[in-house]
């Protein structure tokens, strides 16, 4: 089956989740929806389906996968890598199919707020913090957090000036638990782009916090975490004002701070 024809069944499944095919995932707010699939040669694949008005088909969220393969190519196995791209109308309705490698291996959690605590490996942990290494080098002109953002946020719900960034790295921007698998796989590159040192080992971190073991690990994992360098990625990872990571988790931080300076 091509990519054409799959994109031709998927088409009228998008707007209601309900009416998937079996296996899928949809996502009906942003438009998405993916399915297992196989490549014209029979290997396993993963099909994602994206839609959006014709005249709003673009831009970072809308070009984020094809741009990473550009990019960061598979990130020595770490990133499932796109294998094809298929683009068409209909009705005014933008669709994208994007067949990448099949990641078989379950995501770490199912909420991307860690609600178990995890035993990884040393390894794993190596994996990670090596493969967003390699993200920060990449030199991009794509946007994850604008400045304008931290200047507003920042003070109004963290009650401190915007930190000066000291630099600004190349980020994946989404990197949480239902976004892990072990062995490392980094999922969903729709969001990269510049953000302020150490942006993702902070969201990581955040997302961690109901689990002190695990959080505390990924502060072991990522120095930057708690120095001044990496207090502007913490400070904008703490401004809530896009409800990133729900009331549960913000009513439950003051039982570790979000963010305090290394001994």
């Amino acid at each position: 089956m091509t990519l054409t024809t799959l994109t031709q069944r998927m088409r009228p499944r998008t707007p209601h989740c309900a009416d998937c095919p079996s296996g899928a995932q949809g996502h009906t707010a942003d438009g998405t929806v993916g399915a297992p699939a196989r490549t014209a040669t029979g290997v396993p694949a993963w099909l994602r389906l994206v839609s959006a008005p014709e005249d709003k088909a673009s831009g970072k969220l809308w070009d984020g996968a094809l741009d990473a393969q550009h990019a960061f190519g598979d990130l020595d196995g770490h990133r499932p890598a796109l294998l094809a791209v298929h683009d068409a109308v209909d009705d005014g309705i933008a669709y994208r199919a994007e067949l990448s490698v099949r990641v078989d291996a379950p995501v770490l959690s199912d909420d991307p707020i860690l609600q178990h605590d995890l035993q990884l490996p040393d390894s794993w942990w190596n994996d990670l913090a090596g493969t967003l290494e390699k993200v920060a080098a990449v030199d991009t002109g794509r946007v994850a957090v604008r400045q304008q953002y931290m200047e507003r946020a920042i003070p109004e719900f963290v009650g401190i000036p915007a930190p000066a960034v000291s630099r600004w790295a190349t980020a994946h921007a989404d990197v949480h638990w239902a976004n892990l698998t072990e062995p490392l796989r980094l999922l969903d590159w729709e969001g990269w782009g510049q953000a302020p040192e150490g942006f993702d080992a902070a969201t990581l971190y955040a997302y961690s916090l109901l689990q002190p073991d695990t959080a505390a690990r990924v502060r072991a994992a990522f120095p930057v975490l708690g120095s001044p360098a990496g207090l502007a990625a913490e400070a904008t990872v703490c401004a809530p004002s896009n409800d990133r990571f729900g009331t549960g988790l913000r009513n439950s931080a003051a039982a570790e701070p979000a963010w305090s300076p290394r001994p």
